[in-house]
């Protein structure tokens, strides 16, 4: 049975919230300091949603390949593919089945982590989805008392602690492993950080 689509109702108005593609560039300026691309690697988007962090990394890589669980998200994605400035692929469903023979230069999220209820088992998922030498870049929440979603349906970890993280990081077998502030979203009912990691498989 196909699992609830969360995002039905929000992805055709998902890129009109200017605060979402302002985090969505700050995150990509992040990574882009932190990380060297080039025009022969192929990246994954996990949990690309709308392509909101593809569109701004696309310029910098060969192919980008989305990856959601959200139907209706990815339909946003394919309905703007020639907005991107690379080649795109979307694959449909939960990370965790992924094929694995799958391999990529780098896999970028933006976002998306505190929706996945185990941790470790993503990041080691990812360690395995990496060709030698490939990267992760994930921007999340730093820790937060769970105010920043109005509906916190499908989230599991409001926010992380930065130290917690890269030790399992660590365990998982990630290197090079950095830590920055990307981006402070401001709302209503607060300021919320987010950081970005990067990591690398040696």
């Amino acid at each position: 049975m196909e699992k609830q689509d969360l995002f039905a109702q929000k992805s055709k108005n998902w890129d009109m919230n200017s605060t979402r593609v302002r985090n969505a560039k700050e995150i990509a300026d992040v990574i882009l300091k932190n990380i060297s691309m080039n025009k022969d690697m192929i990246l994954a988007d996990f949990g690309a949603g709308t392509g909101l962090l593809t569109y701004f990394l696309a310029p910098n890589v060969g192919k980008i390949v989305a990856i959601d669980n959200s139907r209706s998200m990815l339909d946003e994605f394919l309905a703007k593919q020639n907005e991107f400035a690379c080649d795109t692929d979307v694959i449909y469903g939960d990370i965790s089945e992924c094929e694995n023979d799958l391999k990529f230069d780098g896999v970028a999220s933006s976002m998306t982590m505190h929706h996945v209820e185990n941790t470790k088992d993503l990041l080691l998922k990812l360690f395995n989805m990496l060709k030698s030498d490939g990267f992760i870049a994930i921007a999340d929440l730093d820790r937060e008392d769970g105010s920043f979603h109005g509906d916190n349906t499908g989230v599991f970890h409001f926010g992380f602690d930065r130290d917690e993280l890269e030790i399992i990081a660590r365990e998982v077998g990630f290197k090079d492993i950095k830590f920055e502030t990307a981006n402070m979203i401001e709302k209503p009912n607060g300021t919320f950080s987010v950081f970005a990691m990067t990591a690398r498989k040696k």
